[in-house]
């Protein structure tokens, strides 16, 4: 998400303001849905939750993808929408497992590990991205645009299926 302004303003001609309103599709819909996810029901376990969240962040990076020449930022909606979904889950889902991977005595030690992986994550998926998606010109900007969605979109679904694969240890209280 950090380079859709990139391709927004550069390779699609949306202004600064313009491409803020695009992006605020994925980030108010992220925040609405974590803020929301508290209200699922606790027999959802919360690798479940994050496997659900991160298929819907593959979805809808898919849904990122195809992009033409005269594609215009309408197009991105839909996809930033599932996107921001995916990613509200998913957010929800890995804070709540920081601290239940863990012993009460060390919550705060897994919510900081958390926050640091965040944190090398995103700094290397911005790497990724850029180096997947830069062109030397604009018109090079969509064909990579398409290609780092599709490879964020792969990722997405891999992390998922680990999410699905791992279990859940019951720990004696």
């Amino acid at each position: 998400m950090s380079y859709t302004p990139t391709l927004l303003q550069r390779a699609l001609h949306v202004s600064v303001v313009g491409s803020a309103g695009v992006l605020a599709v994925w980030s108010a819909t992220s925040m609405v849905v974590a803020l929301a996810a508290r209200r699922l029901p606790g027999r959802l376990a919360s690798h479940g939750r994050l496997a659900i969240g991160l298929g819907l962040c593959a979805a809808g990076e898919i849904g990122l993808t195809g992009l033409g020449a005269g594609a215009g930022w309408t197009r991105l909606v839909p996809g930033l929408f599932v996107v921001g979904i995916g990613s509200g889950f998913a957010n929800a889902a890995l804070g709540r497992l920081a601290v239940e991977s863990v012993s009460r005595e060390r919550a705060a030690m897994g919510s900081g590990a958390n926050n640091t992986a965040r944190y090398l994550g995103g700094a290397a998926g911005v790497a990724v991205v850029v180096a997947l998606g830069s062109g030397t010109d604009a018109s090079g900007l969509i064909p990579g645009w398409n290609v780092a969605a599709l490879v964020s979109a792969g990722l997405c679904a891999v992390g998922a299926l680990i999410a699905v694969c791992c279990r859940t240890e019951r720990r004696s209280a």
